[in-house]
């Protein structure tokens, strides 16, 4: 996950992805660190529809989702102008109970959905 995430960090999105899929083609274990980091490169990509389907993947694999994932995938669907979709996983996140930062970056990222 930490090569992941570097990747995501420098702007390498498609490598962050590349590495992800390798690990799943593996058969590693992937963590909740690892698909955040995922998320969070497809968001960076705007790749709001990837951003769904590894949230999707997380839940098949049994692996507890976050604020950290909700966040990156609320900013995925504000990037591809998908209010609709950012609002619904804004209702899950308020949901969780979240700490207060992580609540506001998710609404941040659903009221600039809403705006485009």
């Amino acid at each position: 996950s930490a090569a992941i995430s570097a990747c995501e960090k420098c702007g390498e999105w498609q490598q962050a992805l590349l590495l992800f899929n390798n690990i799943a083609e593996l058969s590693l274990e992937l963590d909740a660190i690892t698909f955040n980091a995922a998320v969070s490169a497809a968001e960076k990509g705007s790749e709001w529809q990837l951003a769904l389907s590894l949230l999707n993947k997380m839940d098949q694999d049994q692996v507890t989702a976050d604020s950290i994932t909700y966040c990156s995938a609320i900013s995925a669907c504000q990037k591809g102008f998908q209010w609709q979709l950012a609002l619904s996983l804004l209702s899950v996140l308020s949901q969780m109970g979240t700490q207060p930062d992580a609540g506001a970056i998710g609404y941040n990222a659903a009221i600039s959905a809403c705006e485009k």
